[in-house]
């Protein structure tokens, strides 16, 4: 099924101008993600996005996607186009989220942790008309602190992620476009008294966005689901989720 899920995002459709796309959001049902965000051109290779976000969720026994706060998040990254194939990109990020459990609902009593991320990634883009299909691979080092910055066991994590998706534009005026996108997820922990484990699949992601581009305005709208796969046989959780950004393009 997930590989079907997979080949199925690749056919449907899609066009894309870099959605700023959910981050895990622990056990939960549904969630919801919005997030606003600054693209500035620096010269003709590269490329600066810089934005905030904030996500909430219903909790493994809810329904409601803005029940319970969840993660807020700050991030910036550069892209340098290599040519008009290729393209990389170097990132950092912080995140504050909220991790509840069965006996903890509350939001004052949630376990807080505090994220630290550094990563870097590679795609390769093909253009068939209106189409485009886009590849990528990204690397990810995680260091986890608990809400006093103070460290906490077992806080580092190497994390890599496999996207592929696919865009179109479904308009003559080229204002708007719908993505299809699928990634899997790999992590490897450092344990404070063994070292370094076993790469291991952790879950996938699917989204299907609609982005919309006036050209009266420097602005681009993005409204998104994605459904988050996490575990393995039967051991699998599925969590749904909605999603909206904004994207100021070259302001200064």
């Amino acid at each position: 099924m997930r590989l079907l899920l997979f080949a199925a995002a690749i056919v449907c459709s899609s066009y894309s101008h870099a959605q700023l796309s959910p981050p895990g959001l622990g056990d939960t049902n549904s969630a919801y993600w919005n997030a606003a965000g600054i693209r500035q051109k620096i010269n003709e290779k590269n490329t600066s996005l810089t934005y905030i976000g904030s996500g909430r969720i219903s909790g493994p026994d809810g329904e409601n996607p803005l029940d319970k706060p969840s993660i807020y998040v700050v991030n910036e990254e550069v892209y340098h186009k290599i040519n008009t194939a290729w393209q990389y990109s170097y990132a950092l990020s912080y995140r504050r989220q909220y991790h509840y459990t069965a006996l903890i609902g509350n939001p004052d009593d949630a376990e807080i942790h505090q994220e630290f991320r550094t990563y870097g990634r590679v795609s390769h883009s093909n253009t068939f008309g209106n189409f485009k299909w886009k590849n990528t691979l990204r690397q990810e080092l995680r260091k986890f602190f608990n809400p006093e910055f103070g460290d906490i066991e077992n806080s580092l994590q190497l994390r890599t992620r496999l996207k592929t998706q696919l865009t179109a534009t479904i308009d003559n005026s080229k204002t708007s476009s719908i993505t299809a996108s699928a990634e899997a997820l790999f992590s490897v922990p450092y344990d404070d008294a063994a070292g370094w484990g076993n790469y291991e699949y952790k879950e996938s992601r699917f989204c299907l966005y609609y982005t919309l581009k006036p050209k009266s305005l420097p602005v681009v709208f993005d409204l998104g689901y994605m459904n988050d796969l996490v575990g393995t046989g039967h051991d699998v959780m599925d969590a749904n989720y909605i999603a909206f950004d904004i994207i100021l393009e070259n302001p200064f």
